[in-house]
C-alpha cells in the first residue's frame, strides 16, 4: 500500500484536506490521510473502523470544536452515579479523543503541543468525571454527604493532584497519569459514625477503577498512585496533614522535583490549591540551593545506560530514558529550576519549554540553548508520540527490527529510516552536549558498573539491569528497600543529613555488598542492621571517612548473621575498627589491661563499672571476630584472644566487687580470694559464645571487720554471688557473659565459693574422675598462689588408671546417649570430634607417670608427646584434628546459631569454611570431616576403650 508523509504539508492544506469530506464519506484527502495511517498503525484502524460514522462528522469540522463536544459528554459523565455506565461513557469518549487528537497531529492540523495540551484536558476532565461520580455513588449509599448533590466536586474535602507530565499540561499520547490524593481528615462530609480513611480509600479505589479497569470498551487511562508520600508504608489517599508533615520533615529532592509539576485537577480545587501552597517553602528555597544538585544528579541516572552502551543509538533507542532523550530535558530545566526558583517566582512554572524560556530570561541559559532544546523537546515528543499511536502501548523504543523501523520512519513523516536516523542523531546529540554542560561536575553517584537510580516510586530498568549484574538475585526488592530507606522509615534514614550520606556511600556499599558472594543475604542482613541503628549520621559519616570500613561491615553481614545482629543492636562496636592496629597482632593481657584501666577510672559507680566493661569486652571480641573472618588470625589465637579479655575483664570485675564487699561488710583476716577458669576459658580455647565456666576458691581466719561483719563462708559466696550478678545482669549494654559455676566442688549443690582447705579435701577425698578431668583445665586467673599450688597438688594425685579409663569411657557412653549429635558438624559431641579429643588428651595427663598437665589442649598433645605418652603418629592426628575442628568451630560460633550444616548458611560463610579447610567444596569438606573423626574415635577407642 502506498504511503506518503503525513505532517510536511502546510497548516492551510492540512485544514483544508481535514475538511474534505462528503456528509458521512470519507473521500479525497481524507481518505488518504485515514488509507496511510491505517497501514501503520493497527491501533488507530482499529478505532476508525469502530467509529466511522462519528469519524466522518468529525472531520468535518474543526478539531478544537471535536474537543469541546467530547469533553462535554465528560463532564455529563460525572453526574451519573451507576459506575457501569460511566466505564462505558468514559471509555467511548477516550476512544474518540485518542482518534481525534492522532489525526490531528498527524495531519498537522495540531502540533505535537496542541496535542499534548488537548490530551491533558480530556484527562482532567476524565478524572473530574470519575471523582464526580464516585463521589455521588457514596453519597447515595449514605456513606458521605455532600454540601451540594448538583456539584458534588463543591466542599467535598477531597483532592486529586496530577502530577509529571499531566500536571504540567504536556501529557503524551499512551502515557499514564500520575495522582496523588488527599482528603481533609476534618472533612464535614464524612458522618461522625464513618472513619474517612475508610471512606476516602473507597472512593480513590473507585476512581481508580472507573479510569483504569480494562473492560471490553477498553480503559480510560492506566492511573498510578505511587508518587505520594512512602507509598510502600502509606494507603492510597493519604490526610492532607500527614502528608504536608511529611514533605516538610522528610521529603526528598527527587519529590522536590516532581512536585514542581503537581496541579490540582479534581475534587475539591481549593484544598488541593491550598496544599500546594504550603508546599511552597518546601520546593522552593529560599537561598541557592546547590546542595540539592547532587540528589537530583540521581535522578539523571536514569538516563544513562550501561558503561560500554553509553553511545547514542537510534534503532531501539529509547527517546524518554535514553541518552539525550526526553528526560534529560526535563531533568536539565527542573534542576536549574529547584537551584534558583527559590528567589525567582517566574522560574517556579510548570511547562518544560516555558521554563527554558524563563532561564534563558533570567541569563541562567543562552537563548540559543533554550531555543535547540526546545525544538528538540518537541521533536522527540513527536516521534514518541508515532512510536505510541501504533498500538497504544506506552512504549518510548524506536523500533530495533529493520522493517518495522523503515514502516515507523515513514509514519513519522521521514521519506526513509536513513532520514530519520540523521535528523534523530543531531537531536540526541545536541540534548546531550548541554545536559554534560550542566552536569559535567556530577562524579561519585553512580558507580562504573552502570546506573543505580533509587528515586521515585518505581524501578527504575537501568538500575534492576546494574543490580542483576553486580549479582543481586532480588533486584527490585533490593530496589524498592534502598527506596525505603530514602523514605525514611528507619530511624538511621530519618534526618536529611544521613540520607544525603547514605547516597553517596550507596554505589560503593553495593558493590561491597556484592563482593561477599551472596549479594541478598548481606544486603538484607545490612537492613536488619540499619533497622536497629539509633542514628546514622555518626556510622555514614564514620564509613564516608573511612572507605575501608564499608568492605569489613559488608563481609561481616554477608558472612557471620550473629556478628550483624551484634552491630545492629550496638553499632558503636564498629568503632572499634579504627584503632590504627586493628590489624596488627591481637592485643596481649597486659596491653589489654592497660586499655580497660582508663575506663574505669572515669567510672567511679559501680553501674557505670559494669556498663563500660561490657562495651570494652564487646568491642575486643568484635575485633577478634573480625580477624577470623577476614583469616588474619589462626583458631589457636583467635581462642587466646577470647581468653585474654575475659581474664583481663573478669580479673578487674573481681577487684571491683571485692571492693564494694569490703567497702559494706570490711576485711577477713588474712583473707583472700580466688577466680579459677575452667573448660573452655582456663583452657585459652574460648569462642565467642563461649560462657565462663569458673569457680571462686578463698582462705580467711575468721569474721569480717566492717559495720556489717560476716563469717567467711557468708562473706565469700556473696562476693561471688555479686561477682556473677555483675558478670550475667542485663544492663542497657546487655551482659558480659553467661557463666557457670557448676565445676566447682560438689557442684550446684555446694557452696558457690569454697575455701581453700575444702577444696583440698574434696579434691583428695570425693572428687570423681570427671572433676579430675576438669580440673586438669583450670587456670589461676586472679587470687593467691597457693590456689595454684593446690590445684597441682590435686592433679598430681596418684589415681588407678585402669578405672580412670573406664569411667571416662562410661561418661562418654552417659553423654553420647544423652546428647546425641545434631549432624557431621556437631564438632564438639559427634564421635571423633573435640570431646573424644579433650578426653584422650585428659585421660593420658591423668594417667601419666610423669605427671604432664597444660590446661590447653593443644598444648597438652605436644607435652604427651615429648614425655612419651603419645606416639608421633596419634600426636600428629590429634594436634590435626583438634587444628580442623577449632578453626571451624571458631568461624560457626562467631556466625550461626546450632551446630547444624553450613548447607544453607550464606555463601560468603561457606567460602570462609571453605578456605579453612582448604577444601574446593561443602561435599569433599564433609569427607574430611568424617574421616577425621574416624581417625579420632580410633584412637580413643585404642587409648581409653569403645563406648557403649
Amino acid at each position: 500500500m502506498t504511503q506518503i508523509p503525513l505532517f510536511d504539508t502546510s497548516r492551510e492544506t492540512s485544514a483544508r484536506m481535514w475538511q474534505e469530506t462528503d456528509g458521512a464519506q470519507l473521500t479525497g484527502r481524507p481518505q488518504q490521510l485515514l488509507i496511510s495511517v491505517a497501514a501503520s498503525s493497527p491501533y488507530l484502524s482499529r478505532l476508525a473502523s469502530h467509529h466511522a460514522e462519528w469519524l466522518a462528522a468529525a472531520l468535518s469540522q474543526p478539531p478544537e470544536i471535536v474537543l469541546d463536544e467530547i469533553l462535554a459528554h465528560c463532564a455529563q459523565a460525572g453526574r451519573v452515579s451507576g459506575e457501569t455506565e460511566v466505564k462505558q461513557t468514559l471509555r467511548a469518549t477516550k476512544a474518540k479523543a485518542a482518534l481525534l487528537l492522532a489525526l490531528a497531529e498527524i495531519a498537522g492540523v495540531w502540533t505535537t503541543e496542541q496535542s499534548c495540551q488537548a490530551l491533558t484536558e480530556f484527562a482532567d476532565a476524565a478524572v473530574r468525571a470519575a471523582t464526580s461520580s464516585a463521589l455521588l455513588n457514596l453519597h447515595h449509599q449514605g456513606r458521605i454527604t455532600l454540601p451540594d448533590p448538583d456539584n458534588p466536586l463543591d466542599r467535598c474535602g477531597y483532592a486529586v493532584l496530577a502530577m509529571g507530565k499531566h500536571g504540567a499540561g504536556e501529557l503524551n499520547y499512551s502515557s499514564d497519569i500520575d495522582l496523588i490524593i488527599l482528603y481533609d481528615a476534618d472533612s464535614s462530609v464524612v458522618p461522625p459514625d464513618k472513619d474517612p480513611v475508610t471512606v476516602f480509600v473507597r472512593l480513590t479505589k473507585s476512581i481508580v477503577n472507573i479510569l483504569q479497569d480494562m473492560t471490553e470498551d477498553g480503559y480510560v487511562f492506566r492511573t498510578d498512585l505511587r508518587l505520594r508520600p512512602d507509598p510502600r508504608a502509606t494507603q492510597v489517599a493519604i490526610a492532607i496533614e500527614a502528608a504536608a508533615i511529611y514533605y516538610e520533615n522528610l521529603g526528598q529532592n527527587w519529590e522536590r522535583a516532581a512536585m514542581i509539576k503537581a496541579r490540582a485537577v479534581a475534587g475539591d480545587i481549593p484544598l488541593g490549591e491550598e496544599f500546594l501552597a504550603r508546599l511552597q517553602p518546601y520546593i522552593w528555597r529560599k537561598y541557592l540551593d546547590f546542595a540539592a544538585v547532587a540528589d537530583i544528579q540521581s535522578l539523571k541516572r536514569q538516563i544513562h545506560v550501561h558503561k560500554g552502551h553509553g553511545e547514542i543509538a537510534i534503532k531501539g533507542h529509547n527517546l524518554k530514558l535514553g541518552r539525550g532523550g526526553i528526560r534529560e530535558i526535563e531533568l536539565f530545566v527542573q534542576t536549574q529550576q529547584l537551584i534558583a526558583g527559590g528567589r525567582n517566582a517566574a522560574l517556579r512554572g510548570r511547562r518544560t519549554v516555558d521554563m527554558l524560556d524563563g532561564l534563558a530570561l533570567a541569563g541562567w541559559i543562552s537563548a540559543a540553548t533554550a531555543l535547540e532544546l526546545k525544538d528538540a523537546y518537541w521533536f522527540l515528543r513527536r516521534l514518541e508520540h508515532r512510536i505510541q499511536m501504533i498500538d497504544d502501548q506506552q512504549d518510548h523504543c524506536v523500533p530495533s527490527q529493520d522493517e518495522a523501523y523503515e514502516t515507523y520512519a515513514r509514519f513519522a513523516g521521514f521519506e526513509s529510516g536513513d532520514a530519520l536516523a540523521t535528523t534523530l542523531r543531531a537531536t540526541l546529540e545536541t540534548v546531550v552536549r548541554h545536559s554534560e554542560a550542566l552536569f559535567h561536575q556530577s562524579g561519585g553517584l553512580s558507580g562504573d558498573e552502570g546506573s543505580l537510580v533509587f528515586t521515585g516510586g518505581e524501578d527504575d530498568p537501568e538500575t534492576i539491569e546494574t543490580l542483576t549484574m553486580l549479582g543481586f538475585k532480588t533486584p527490585s526488592e533490593v530496589s524498592a528497600t534502598i527506596r525505603s530507606w530514602h523514605f525514611g522509615r528507619f530511624n538511621a534514614t530519618r534526618s536529611k543529613k544521613s540520607r544525603e550520606l547514605l547516597t553517596e556511600l550507596m554505589p560503593q556499599l553495593l558493590k561491597s555488598l556484592a563482593a561477599t558472594g551472596d549479594a541478598d543475604h548481606a544486603f538484607f542482613a545490612f537492613d536488619q542492621f540499619l533497622q536497629g541503628l539509633p542514628a546514622g549520621v555518626q556510622l555514614f559519616s564514620m564509613l564516608k571517612a573511612n572507605p575501608h570500613l564499608l568492605d569489613l561491615l559488608s563481609r561481616t553481614m554477608g558472612t557471620a548473621p550473629k556478628l550483624a545482629a551484634q552491630l545492629s543492636r550496638q553499632p558503636r562496636t564498629l568503632e572499634a575498627v579504627l584503632d590504627r592496629n586493628f590489624f596488627g597482632p591481637l592485643p596481649t593481657r597486659k596491653e589489654l589491661e592497660s586499655h580497660l584501666a582508663p575506663l574505669f577510672e572515669a567510672a567511679p559507680a559501680f553501674e557505670d563499672v559494669i556498663d563500660q566493661l561490657r562495651i570494652f569486652v564487646r568491642e575486643q571480641m568484635f575485633r577478634v571476630g573480625v580477624r577470623i573472618l577476614s583469616e588474619t588470625v589462626s583458631a589457636e589465637e583467635a581462642g587466646e584472644g577470647y581468653s585474654n579479655i575475659a581474664d583481663v575483664a573478669i580479673a578487674a570485675l573481681h577487684q571491683r566487687v571485692v571492693a564494694d564487699i569490703e567497702r559494706i561488710h570490711g576485711k577477713c583476716p588474712d583473707g583472700d580470694s580466688a577466680v579459677v577458669a575452667m573448660g573452655k576459658w582456663g583452657g585459652r580455647e574460648m569462642t565467642a559464645t563461649s560462657d565462663l565456666d569458673f569457680m571462686l576458691i578463698y582462705q580467711a581466719d575468721g569474721m569480717s571487720d566492717g559495720a556489717k561483719p560476716l563469717a567467711p563462708a557468708q562473706y565469700y559466696s556473696r562476693l561471688a554471688q555479686r561477682l556473677v550478678n555483675a558478670i550475667t545482669s542485663p544492663t542497657a549494654e546487655g551482659i558480659l557473659y553467661e557463666a557457670d559455676m557448676r565445676l566447682r566442688p560438689s557442684g550446684s549443690k555446694g557452696p558457690v565459693a569454697v575455701s581453700l582447705d575444702a577444696f583440698a579435701v574434696y579434691q583428695r577425698e570425693e572428687a570423681w574422675t570427671w572433676e579430675k578431668m576438669s580440673l586438669t583445665r583450670a587456670r589461676l586467673i586472679c587470687g593467691p598462689e597457693t590456689v595454684r599450688e593446690a590445684i597441682a597438688t590435686a592433679l598430681h594425685q596418684r589415681r588407678d588408671t585402669i578405672k580412670t579409663l573406664v569411667d571416662i569411657r562410661d561418661m562418654r557412653s552417659l553423654m553420647l546417649k544423652e546428647h546425641e549429635p545434631k549432624s557431621r558438624w556437631d564438632l564438639k559431641r559427634k564421635r571423633g570430634g573435640l570431646i573424644d579429643i579433650e578426653f584422650i588428651v585428659q585421660a593420658l595427663q591423668l594417667t601419666s607417670p610423669t605427671g604432664v598437665f597444660r590446661s590447653n589442649t593443644r598444648d597438652a598433645i605436644v607435652a604427651l608427646h615429648s614425655a612419651g605418652q603419645l606416639s608421633p603418629a596419634d600426636a600428629a592426628a590429634l594436634r590435626e584434628a583438634w587444628t580442623l575442628y577449632t578453626r571451624l568451630t571458631q568461624i560457626l560460633r562467631l556466625s550461626i546459631d546450632g551446630d547444624q550444616g553450613p548447607e544453607n548458611a550464606p555463601r560468603g560463610l561457606q567460602q570462609t569454611l571453605l578456605n579453612a579447610t582448604a577444601m574446593p567444596d561443602l561435599a569433599r569438606t564433609d569427607s574430611l570431616l568424617d574421616e577425621t573423626a574416624l581417625q579420632i574415635a580410633k584412637i580413643f577407642h585404642r587409648i581409653i576403650g569403645v563406648p557403649t
